[in-house]
């Protein structure tokens, strides 16, 4: 038993000693698949705090031979597994957390000789192996020849490296030939993986790691359950500790991986603890960390940005993206990194904020500057909600135009997307009070807003259809004619029709306000 050289199960203990933890051991069940097999290459990148240490405690918990895990995992999925006696604690496991080398060392050539001394010092301990050798790969390829022992490598912050050097292209090279040579075409990997933030098949021009397979927050599968909690996950927790799910969901879900809703793991489990919906994730950064990167202005990315504030999705492409921190071409460079950084989501070529928490991140990164119209709209929310709830017919009006002068650059001020969008933004406090949904399916049609009120709110449900050089009135016959209160499923009480109609020539918005009522 070492400390980089097969430890024991003691960080992984500690995970499982906690209050809340969450049995992903079923991610092993995977890794056993592909031991020894083209894919036993795996690199998996999640924000930070989405639990990849976890996961790294537990692959070296299971696969240590300097421990006796059992026990420990005796009451996990994966002891069901035919897999779990053939493998557990069979391997010589070399964990490494690379910031912590990174930390220690002025450079990049200092921390690989640091890496290296260290684990070759333990490996002295274990083998017989030439005292004079300084090559950690010569070694290992040596004590494989001499005595056929496999080794599995648990790397965890393997890019800090890269996020450190982000400007430093030599350092990068330097740490990347390392890992070529550590693992491309090596006998004695049984297994490696490794987790960081950003994937790494195009850092720069380089490619030398290109035998690991990636997951990452645009492309988790077959592993997409792992990355966080899923929805059942958080519903038996709220269960067992007595919270509303419907909170929870608003505050900490939204990332979508293949179809598959995940939960922000670090903000569901604050929660709980301290008894309080809050921001904990965002918390563990600075809102800068945000900030620095949608201030970038070039390739309509503002726009986007507000569109994304608004509740809208923007179609990203990620594929041209480069998994570094520095290399931006375009919108959907900056875009996508964000989503592996976890301020958005993906799926199906559409990028948006995911949950509440996120959202005022955003908020929080726009105060302070360049974003006065926005925020003007985000801080007249309150007082139009209020006046639509009124039936304030001339006041809704008026705060809609006004909002939409201040954003005339999202797409163009005269398009029926420009205005929905505005009228997204402009109602972002009802967002607290009301599940919002645009151009949802409802009767014979596609309602362009509906706002279905929360539980425990006491207001009534609003659809809003927006007409252009039409009339308020022709929008509230619409929204009749066409039924969409249909869309309101399970909803029973008072409903306001909120018909809006911005006139291209005079530029001025008019709004009518109906009174109905569903009861099922």
């Amino acid at each position: 038993m070492g400390i980089l050289l097969n430890p024991n199960n003691i960080d992984f203990q500690r995970a499982i000693n906690s209050e809340i933890y969450i049995d992903k051991s079923e991610l092993i069940k995977y890794t056993n698949n592909v031991i020894y097999t083209e894919q036993q290459f795996i690199c998996v990148s999640r924000p930070r705090r989405f639990g990849k240490s976890i996961a790294a405690n537990m692959l070296t918990a299971y696969y240590s031979r300097g421990c006796d895990s059992r026990e420990m995992f005796s009451k996990y999925k994966i002891a069901e597994a035919d897999s779990f006696e053939k493998h557990l604690n069979q391997y010589h496991v070399i964990r490494l957390d690379m910031q912590k080398f990174a930390n220690r060392s002025d450079t990049v050539d200092d921390m690989l000789q640091l890496l290296q001394k260290r684990v070759i010092n333990e490996l002295k301990q274990e083998f017989e192996i030439n005292e004079e050798e300084t090559d950690l790969t010569y070694i290992l390829e040596g004590i494989f020849d001499k005595y056929s022992q496999p080794f599995v490598f648990v790397i965890d912050e393997w890019d800090c490296v890269l996020r450190d050097n982000k400007n430093d292209s030599e350092a990068q090279k330097t740490y990347l030939d390392f890992l070529c040579n550590l693992f491309k075409g090596q006998s004695y990997v049984a297994l490696a993986y490794m987790t960081g933030i950003l994937p790494i098949k195009k850092y720069g021009k380089h490619s030398a790691i290109n035998v690991f397979y990636e997951y990452s927050m645009t492309d988790a599968k077959p592993i997409s359950e792992f990355t966080g909690f899923t929805e059942s996950e958080v519903k038996s927790l709220c269960e067992q500790y007595d919270k509303p799910f419907e909170q929870m969901k608003r505050w900490y879900d939204g990332y979508c991986l293949d179809d598959i809703s995940i939960y922000n793991p670090k903000s569901v489990v604050e929660s709980i603890l301290r008894n309080n919906f809050g921001n904990y994730w965002t918390k563990t950064e600075t809102y800068e960390a945000l900030k620095v990167y949608i201030q970038i202005n070039f390739d309509g990315l503002r726009d986007k940005v507000i569109k994304l504030i608004a509740g809208e999705k923007v179609k990203i492409n990620p594929d041209k993206f480069q998994n570094d921190m520095t290399t931006f071409n375009s919108a959907d460079d900056v875009l996508t990194l964000l989503v592996h950084l976890g301020y958005l989501t993906y799926n199906d070529n559409l990028a948006w904020i995911p949950n509440s928490e996120v959202a005022q991140e955003f908020i929080n990164s726009i105060e302070d500057g360049g974003w006065e119209e926005v925020m003007r709209s985000i801080r007249a929310s309150d007082e139009l909600l209020s006046a639509t709830l009124d039936g304030d017919e001339e006041k809704v009006a008026e705060l809609i135009e006004q909002s939409h002068q201040d954003n005339t650059s999202i797409l163009k001020y005269n398009d029926e997307n420009s205005l929905s969008c505005v009228l997204s933004l402009a109602y972002y406090s009802a967002r607290k009070s009301y599940t919002v949904e645009r151009e949802l399916p409802a009767g014979k049609g596609f309602a362009d807003l509906v706002f279905k009120p929360r539980t425990n709110c006491h207001s009534p449900a609003l659809i809003v259809e927006l007409k252009y050089d039409g009339s308020a009135e022709g929008a509230i016959e619409q929204i009749k004619n066409k039924q969409y209160t249909d869309c309101l499923k399970d909803y029973s009480g008072e409903i306001l029709l909120v018909g809006i109609n911005y006139d291209r020539e005079s530029k001025k918005h008019y709004c009518k306000i109906v009174k109905t009522r569903k009861d099922n």
